[in-house]
């Protein structure tokens, strides 16, 4: 029996790239090696509506266990890789066993930045939002008029804070930059996320440092802030970006900078090596680019798929984004990175409005809050490489497909 292609991390993207396998043709053995005892499944949801009870934890799988079956796609649940050698096409496991493969996907994703233990950061009621655990751990703590800190306010903060408003806690966000989503977004969505959240009671407090968090008998009871303040809690959500799993490819001596370096056909600098998703860093648009959405693990691991039965065209995403809170939708077209000039344009119903990121006269990326129009039009703008006036696009009572045309 040959050598199997083994996909290590079983989340989005190994589902993607086996499913694609074998839609493709390829008829050979499978192996997908997931450290988690669960099978893969969706993340988006886990911070939203699993966490609220809104969703069960049959409908977050991707495939159901028979499918896998089906296919002759053999899952490894529960089994960490502790080492690769590629010289070997060889994977050490967890439990001391070794793996041969033919080709391998490192899909291994991200991780959550965790506060460290000397500022509190190991306090029981203290939680990252990452994976199933992780929403598990949550979701007894969310009761009503427990006292939730949102350490961080990116979108997993901000989307942790509005399920936890819904459920009736009080809700304070701090955010160590001047404005929360400082770092993916414009003022102008930023202005609207936080009017939207202190209209449904939760504080913001931006600018905001925090010096430790502080406890008793090793539970959490409140956070100091730089300032001397000190605020109450019952319990705390960190929500402070996400770093790249590239341990095991460091290890192995692939190339590794802030994920793993892949070409444009995501094949990493070892034989038979490749990469996909949250953990890799691939060169798209003359920059070295890592995208961290479920849009990008399937495209980019089903464009692996692609490769390993013959392919040669390189890896060209064209990337969209979306966040949900209370009852707004945030879509997002294109990548913002390197903008210089934003139009906001008014939606036609009241809460709706879009934000437009310009560099120069280009159009690089809009975020449509409960605006699919302005979303599905500036999408197609965005691939199509169409660029409007931003004078016309500014007038709300201008009509958008005339001004993209």
């Amino acid at each position: 029996m040959s050598d199997p292609i083994v996909l290590v991390g079983a989340g989005q993207a190994s589902a993607s790239c086996a499913a694609k396998l074998r839609a493709l043709g390829y008829d050979g053995p499978l192996v997908v090696l997931g450290d988690e005892p669960a099978a893969p499944y969706q993340r988006p949801p886990l911070s939203k509506k699993y966490v609220s009870g809104e969703l069960a934890l049959e409908r977050l799988f991707l495939r159901p266990l028979s499918w896998y079956d089906e296919q002759k796609i053999e899952l490894r649940l529960g089994q960490r890789a502790t080492a690769l050698h590629p010289d070997r096409h060889e994977l050490v496991l967890g439990d001391g066993s070794t793996l041969r493969y033919a080709q391998m996907l490192l899909a291994t994703g991200s991780r959550p930045r965790r506060l460290p233990p000397e500022i509190g950061g190991g306090l029981a009621g203290v939680f990252t939002v990452r994976n199933l655990a992780d929403a598990d751990a949550i979701a007894p703590a969310l009761k009503a008029g427990a006292r939730l800190l949102v350490i961080g306010g990116g979108y997993i903060g901000l989307e942790a804070a509005a399920v936890a408003a819904l459920k009736g806690l009080d809700v304070t966000v701090i955010e160590m930059a001047d404005r929360i989503l400082q770092r993916v977004a414009a003022a102008p969505t930023s202005d609207f996320f936080r009017a939207l959240h202190q209209a449904h009671g939760v504080k913001i407090r931006e600018a905001t440092g925090l010096a430790e968090l502080i406890g008793e008998k090793g539970r959490l009871t409140g956070a100091r802030l730089k300032d001397g303040t000190v605020l109450p809690a019952d319990l705390a959500i960190v929500g402070i970006g996400i770093l790249p799993n590239d341990d095991l490819a460091k290890e192995a001596g692939l190339a590794v900078d802030g994920g793993i370096l892949v070409d444009g056909q995501c094949r990493t600098n070892a034989p038979d090596v490749f990469a996909a998703g949250d953990c890799a860093n691939f060169m798209w648009r003359g920059m070295r680019t890592r995208l961290e959405s479920v849009q990008n693990a399937i495209d980019q691991a089903e464009h692996v798929a692609s490769i390993i039965m013959g392919g040669a065209t390189d890896y060209d995403p064209k990337p969209w984004f979306w966040s949900d809170q209370y009852d707004v939708k945030l879509q997002i077209a294109g990548l913002n990175r390197g903008y210089d000039s934003t139009v906001v344009r008014p939606g036609k119903r009241p809460g709706t409005q879009s934000v437009w990121y310009f560099r120069g006269a280009q159009l690089l990326a809009v975020d449509a809050m409960n605006d699919a129009l302005a979303y599905a039009f500036g999408k197609k703008a965005i691939e199509a490489g169409r660029s409007p006036d931003p004078k016309a696009l500014a007038d709300p009572n201008s009509d958008l497909k005339s001004v993209l045309a």
